[in-house]
């Protein structure tokens, strides 16, 4: 599965790009909280506690990842 994640996560985004900033991860958070309850919000929580996890170990690169993937699931759901 992580492999398949770093496939289709833009190499700029694991690098310091799109989900790396604490603006995103804002944006996110209240996206999340807007969600109906259900499977995609509680995917997408632990898509951001996950990349809360990875910021705080300092790999940007899995932040990024797991940013992204807490995006989608807030979108598709």
């Amino acid at each position: 599965m992580a492999a398949v994640a770093f496939a289709v996560v833009p190499a700029d985004a694991a690098k310091m790009g799109a989900g790396c900033g604490s603006a995103n991860l804002s944006k996110t958070e209240s996206m999340i909280e807007g969600m109906a309850d259900g499977d995609g919000k509680m995917m997408a929580q632990k898509e951001l506690s996950a990349a809360q996890d990875a910021m705080l170990g300092g790999k940007m690169g899995a932040r990024g990842m797991h940013l992204s993937k807490a995006m989608h699931a807030g979108m598709s759901k």
